[in-house]
């Protein structure tokens, strides 16, 4: 894929998105520690915090890639399904964690059931969907009453100095990164426009609030580079 049908705008094709998602898979988890220079394993916990699995619950990970961000859900007890439109991603995550269930599903038209889910979660997936709203409505539609969903994503730092250095680094470190490490060096130039076009915290949440979920709630990580928001149906 050449770097301009990467590009992040408000037209990302799910082909697309799929194909370089399908090339990164076998290093997908080492480029995100090394790209985050670790951090993203602290992001990792605060998220699974946030979700507070359970024994017995059900447990949907959409946008779960190879299965890392289910592993810990799992091991709480809670019963978790692994979903990517990404092939590539989940057969990657089969090889290495044939404990999970993995499900192929498009985030626009979910394969399941209304009211299956005690909890739903998305971490670095949702800005990769064409129509978030969309989305936010199919979580909502196969979460239970009471149950919860909670997104982790990039945001819009709010301390100054982050916000300055992370301007710097979006769209100059980490295509130049992408080049040096990656087999899809395109992807990571989509990355950095696809954060930088992402809508801020509060924007984001009064998407929550247009599809109907309740009580948002949102918890900036890293000075704002990462927000994870939290609301219930």
């Amino acid at each position: 894929m050449s770097s301009q049908n990467a590009r992040a705008g408000l037209d990302k094709q799910a082909d697309q998105v799929q194909d370089m998602f399908d090339k990164l898979a076998p290093r997908y988890d080492l480029l995100n520690t090394l790209m985050t220079g670790g951090i993203v394993n602290y992001w990792r916990k605060i998220t699974t915090e946030a979700i507070a699995p359970k024994p017995g619950e059900r447990i949907l990970d959409l946008a779960a890639g190879t299965g890392t961000s289910s592993v810990p859900l799992a091991e709480a007890g809670a019963k978790v399904t692994a979903c990517d439109m990404s092939n590539g991603m989940l057969a990657e995550g089969r090889k290495r964690y044939p404990q999970l269930d993995f499900v192929y599903g498009d985030a626009h038209e979910l394969p399941f059931e209304d009211d299956t889910f005690d909890a739903v979660t998305i971490s670095y997936g949702l800005r990769n969907i064409d129509d978030t709203e969309k989305a936010l409505s199919e979580m909502r539609r196969v979460t239970k009453p009471g149950g919860r969903i909670v997104v982790a994503e990039f945001s819009t730092p709010t301390v100054t100095p982050v916000k300055v250095a992370y301007q710097q680094f979006l769209p100059r470190v980490i295509p130049a990164l992408g080049y040096l490490v990656s087999p899809n060096p395109s992807a990571y130039a989509y990355l950095a426009e696809s954060i930088a076009a992402w809508p801020d915290q509060e924007k984001l949440g009064a998407k929550f609030v247009n599809v109907g979920w309740k009580n948002v709630e949102y918890r900036n990580l890293t000075g704002g580079i990462v927000a994870v928001h939290r609301a219930w149906k």
